[in-house]
C-alpha cells in the first residue's frame, strides 16, 4: 500500500526504474559515442516537453539503443547524427508522441482567445 502512495506522488518506480538503465547503458558507452548521446538526452529534456513517462522510457530507450548500435558497429556519430545534430534531434524527438507540457498551455490560449472573441462582439447605438 505505501508503494502506491508514493507511486502517487512521485510516479511509476518501474519506469523511474527503467529510465535508471537506460541512462546507465548511455553512460557505459566508450567515447565519442557516450558524449554525442548525452549530448542528445540532455537536449531532449529541454526540446522534448514531452510528460508521458511511457513515451519518454520508450525514447531514452531507443536513444541507448541507436549508439549502442552505433558504438558496436564503429560508425561515426557525423554518419548518424549529419551535418545538423539539432536538426537531427528534434526529428528524432518528433517521432514520438506523447503529451507534451505545450499541450496545456495551447489549450490554454485557444479557451482565452475564445473568451476574448466571444466578448468582443461590436456593439449597437
Amino acid at each position: 500500500m505505501a508503494a502506491k502512495w508514493i507511486e502517487t506522488l512521485t510516479g511509476s518506480l518501474e519506469q523511474k526504474k527503467q529510465y535508471k538503465q537506460d541512462k546507465a547503458r548511455i553512460d557505459a558507452l566508450p567515447e565519442p559515442y557516450t558524449i554525442a548521446a548525452k549530448a542528445m538526452h540532455r537536449y531532449f529534456m529541454y526540446y522534448g516537453g514531452i510528460t508521458d513517462g511511457g513515451t519518454l522510457l520508450t525514447m531514452f530507450g531507443d536513444l541507448a539503443d541507436l549508439w549502442e548500435r552505433a558504438a558496436i558497429d564503429g560508425t561515426p556519430v557525423r554518419a548518424i547524427v549529419g551535418d545538423d545534430p539539432v536538426e537531427f534531434a528534434e526529428t528524432f524527438v518528433q517521432a514520438y508522441s506523447g503529451k507534451q507540457w505545450i499541450d496545456k498551455e495551447r489549450e490554454q490560449l485557444l479557451k482565452a482567445i475564445d473568451a476574448a472573441a466571444a466578448d468582443d462582439t461590436p456593439k449597437e447605438d
